[in-house]
Formats: structure tokens, sequence, C-alpha cells
């Protein structure tokens, strides 16, 4: 990807609008643009944050490894989404890990820099307060989902945020992400195997079509019910 046809105030327009001229100047002198492989450490846990991220391009996943070895992804980052700032706030190292789950270029600006401009500019501290209110929002129900639903509700569930989050390729069904049957099971807290038999039952109940790590959503309001009722 060529980083020179990235028009960067576009892209993160949201953080950009609230700024003055002499504030745009001061941001776009210290921004960085950091290309990843795929699979690439972005962050990890026990860091000190230094950056806030935005990620531009690509997909990124964020997770935390807990008992035996098991990973639970807490986040999936999608373009255009802030992440890696929230331990800064609270004086903290990172208790996760972030990785790029495909080829990814990801805008890093200096803490310091958006403290700095937090401090000129309420609208910008409103815009992190709102940022940070939704992630917390997204992260409790995520909390009940894992914890309360049973599996069949949990994969459901990850199914239906795929879409949401990354969209469908032209045939308007497949999905636009390819999972790893262990990164699926990762997404819905449960274990690969339960995660390959789910998938196998939604797709003999003909709820969904498989085809290596393609998946094709073909009955989505199935999917919901499923879903909802847990």
């Amino acid at each position: 990807m060529n980083l020179t046809n990235l028009n960067i105030p576009t892209l993160i327009a949201d953080m950009w609008e609230p700024l003055n001229e002499e504030q745009r100047e001061f941001l776009a002198n210290h921004f960085t643009l950091q290309q990843y492989k795929k699979n690439e450490i972005v962050h990890c846990e026990g860091e000190t944050p230094t950056h806030l991220m935005c990620l531009l391009s690509g997909k990124v996943k964020v997770y935390k490894d807990g008992v035996g070895g098991r990973s639970q992804i807490i986040r999936m980052i999608k373009p255009v989404e802030y992440f890696g700032y929230r331990a800064y706030f609270s004086h903290q190292e990172y208790v996760t890990v972030a990785a790029a789950f495909e080829p990814s270029v990801i805008c890093q600006i200096p803490m310091n820099v958006i403290t700095t401009l937090i401090k000129q500019n309420s609208n910008l501290a409103m815009f992190f307060i709102e940022q940070l209110s939704n992630d917390l929002g997204q992260a409790d129900e995520r909390t009940v989902s894992l914890t309360q639903k049973h599996i069949r509700g949990r994969l459901a569930e990850s199914l239906l945020f795929l879409k949401e989050s990354y969209g469908l390729e032209e045939d308007g069904s497949t999905l636009s992400i390819y999972l790893s049957r262990e990164d699926l099971a990762n997404l819905s807290n449960m274990t690969t195997s339960n995660a390959i038999r789910t998938l196998s039952q939604f797709a003999t109940e003909k709820l969904i079509t498989i085809d290596g790590r393609k998946i094709k959503i073909i009955e989505e309001e199935k999917l919901k019910k499923i879903s909802k009722i847990g």
C-alpha cells in the first residue's frame, strides 16, 4: 500500500473536525503511519502505552491469554477505529495484546500530543469520553453474552457481529473476514472443538454454508433468533 496516498484528515475526520487550524497543524506534524504484517504484534500485554492508534486499513484483534493458554478475543478492530489509549488514561500498562489479523496500516499519535490537544479543546475531550463510553457499553454487553448465552447463541452472535463489523463480499452473503476455527472459538468464548461442532450444526440446518475459512450466511433472521434466545 502506498502510504503517501492516504488522506489522513479525511480518514480521522471525527477527531480532526473539532480542532482549529493551529491544532490541526500540530497534530499533522506528530502522527506516524505504521504497516503491520499478518499476525504481527501491535502492542503486548505489560507494555507501557505511549500512542493512540487508529486503524486505517486491515483488521486487528485485541485479545488476552487466559487460563491454560486459551486466548479470549476482547475486541475486533475495524477501520476507522481508535484503540490502545485506555490504559494510558488509567495510568496502567496494557492488559491485552493487539495483533494484526491481516496486513494493516495504523496511524499512531503520541499520547502526550493527544493530552495537549485535550487540554486545549473541550470538544476533543468530549470525543474521547464518548469513545470510552461506547467501548465500555459494548464490553458490558459482551460480558453478559459470553457468560450467560449457550454455545449456539454465542456463536450466532459472533457471526452476526463479524457481519456488522466487516460486512459481506460482493455476493451479499459471504463474511468479509476469514477466521480460523480457533479465532472464532476465542471470539465466542468456547473451545475450538465446540466451535467446529456448532458450525457444522448450523451448516446442517442450512443457516450457513462453509467453504474452508469462508462462511456464507444463508438464514440471518434465524441466526438473530438463536443469538437473542441464547
